[in-house]
């Protein structure tokens, strides 16, 4: 096995900016703009605001999969609930009004789904760098008030995208294997 690449911001940046373009793409036939990153200690306990509106009253739909190996961590992928909802119906080929029918379950589906491709998309790039891992399974968090808080002995780097006039958030959390 090659010597592994030291983990920096850029290749961390390199890798989420491919694999969040790669996949909106690809299943989303969308092209997003990478905006921000802000690479934050681990003892700051909020991220940034969510994309969207600051009034607490947009609901937000939050896949999030981890991954476990010589690296770990976390990946959260932030839509607002119109962008959810929106992905939903492009992904699933299905109408406004069939994806409102189908429910928050089609929409959580969908937003675990592409945020396990871009979060494995993300994970190849790592074990291509020497830190080979394994991803775990998707889960998803809705609300409209709430923040990621880390726990200490970890990096974390927040990277905002847009996409046809919509905002995606990426919290990665990231720990060596001590």
């Amino acid at each position: 096995m090659p010597a592994a690449a030291v983990i920096t911001e850029t290749l961390i940046r390199e890798n989420i900016n491919r694999a969040v373009s790669d996949v909106f793409k690809t299943m989303l036939g969308r092209i997003p703009t990478f905006v921000s990153v802000t690479e934050m200690s681990r003892r700051d306990d909020m991220a940034p605001p969510p994309p969207g509106p600051a009034s607490g009253m947009t609901t937000f739909v939050v896949g999030t999969v981890g991954f476990l190996g010589d690296i770990n961590g976390l990946i959260y992928l932030c839509l607002d609930e119109p962008f959810a909802r929106l992905t939903t119906c492009h992904l699933l080929g299905l109408s406004e009004a069939e994806a409102m029918e189908a429910g928050d379950e089609a929409v959580n589906d969908a937003i675990g789904e592409i945020t396990n491709m871009t979060v494995g998309s993300f994970k190849n790039g790592l074990c291509d760098a020497g830190y080979p891992c394994m991803l775990t399974i998707p889960s998803i968090l809705r609300g409209s008030n709430f923040s990621i808080e880390p726990i200490s002995s970890t990096t974390r780097y927040v990277y905002n995208f847009e996409s046809t006039g919509h905002k995606v958030a990426v919290d990665i959390l990231l720990k060596g294997n001590d």
